[in-house]
């Protein structure tokens, strides 16, 4: 469990929060997310050098030793300024399947260079259904030999490792994966939202060293956590937006008054607050509840991954409305987060899927 004070996390956040402002702002954005790669290598530095990179990582292998609560923090930082880059695939996912295996060799080697910047990593643990669950994992493993296919890999054109997901005689085990092995094929997958990049991953008779103790329970341990992130990121997000749209109905002026004034925009607005403040509380209890390890952390996250998609998406939607149609011009911003919030509903499992575990994870404590 992590054992960093609430004066220490709110330290952390506002030190990145200034990096952000100044490093990904809506110019720089635009600038990597057109860029070849979409990754912007001296704001990864700098992540790094803030100790960004290893939030998730022991401290005993050179990283902070944050958990849920502090990845939560972080990544409503991220999805307010729309970050480029592999943070969630390599600092989230990735350093929580080693952290989570008891592959000592592997820790020592991999999770000192992931906190520094020095390596990335991806992870495939999906087919191109999306369901992000073992039963949805397609590569088969023969031995130490991996073949099959898997989707919806994040930034992997970058990645100097691959974390893969295969299913083995004895069960689900994750495998580390070299990315130029022989048998690894990567095709571009074509985004909605252009600040991410995805790619289908075929393996055809792939060498690959097993982590150790990596299982099926790694796998969703590892999930669990990325949920939380995503959330936090989906709650950001929101907030940010809401904020834009709030300064814009207060100075946006018809007929003689603000728009914000009229009773139609009010309540509208009003509404979206609700929504985004509700959506932020659920994240935040989520992450807590996941931290203590409580016995409603099954409900809290499965209720804050559907709520915090499902607010993002409207609140970016109706943004768009707000604005009068201007914020989906491609010289505005607010598009963009519509499109982040397309993408990350979907990312690790759809609303409905979600919803359906919420519902059952309800059942399961009666």
């Amino acid at each position: 469990m992590a054992t960093i004070s609430a004066e220490d996390r709110a330290a952390m956040r506002e030190s990145f929060h200034r990096l952000l402002n100044q490093q990904s702002d809506e110019q720089a954005v635009r600038k990597t997310m057109d860029s070849e790669t979409g990754f912007d290598p001296a704001l990864w530095k700098q992540m790094a050098e803030l100790g960004m990179l290893g939030i998730l990582i022991s401290p005993e292998y050179d990283g902070i030793g944050g958990g849920a609560r502090e990845i939560n923090d972080i990544m409503e930082e991220v999805g307010a300024h729309l970050v480029c880059g592999p943070f969630l695939t390599s600092s989230v996912i990735s350093a929580a399947l080693i952290g989570f295996s008891d592959d000592d060799d592997a820790k020592s080697r991999l999770l000192p260079k992931l906190a520094s910047g020095e390596l990335i990593a991806t992870a495939a643990l999906t087919s191109e259904t999306g369901l992000w669950i073992p039963d949805d994992v397609s590569v088969k493993a023969n031995g130490n030999k991996l073949t099959g296919e898997a989707g919806y890999v994040l930034h992997a054109e970058l990645a100097d490792v691959m974390l893969v997901a295969a299913k083995t005689g004895d069960g689900l085990q994750i495998f580390e994966v070299d990315p130029k092995a022989a048998g690894v094929t990567l095709t571009n997958m074509q985004a909605y939202d252009l600040t991410l990049r995805f790619a289908t991953l075929k393996l055809d008779n792939v060498d690959a060293q097993p982590l150790n103790g990596a299982d099926a329970t790694c796998f969703e341990k590892a999930i669990e956590l990325a949920r939380i992130a995503l959330a936090g990121e989906q709650a950001g997000g929101a907030k940010h937006v809401f904020d834009m749209t709030l300064d814009y109905i207060k100075n946006r002026y018809q007929f003689g008054r603000a728009i914000g004034g009229f009773q139609a925009v009010k309540h509208m607005a009003a509404d979206l607050y609700i929504e985004v403040e509700s959506s932020l509380t659920a994240s935040r209890q989520a992450a807590a509840a996941l931290a203590d390890n409580t016995e409603d952390k099954d409900i809290l996250v499965n209720l804050a991954s559907f709520v915090c998609a499902e607010t993002f998406t409207r609140m970016t939607h109706d943004a768009i409305q707000l604005h009068g149609g201007i914020a989906f011009t491609w010289e505005h911003p607010a598009h963009l987060y519509f499109r982040r919030a397309r993408a990350d509903a979907m990312l690790l499992g759809s609303i409905d899927y979600l919803r359906d575990e919420y519902l059952k994870a309800q059942e399961a404590v009666r």
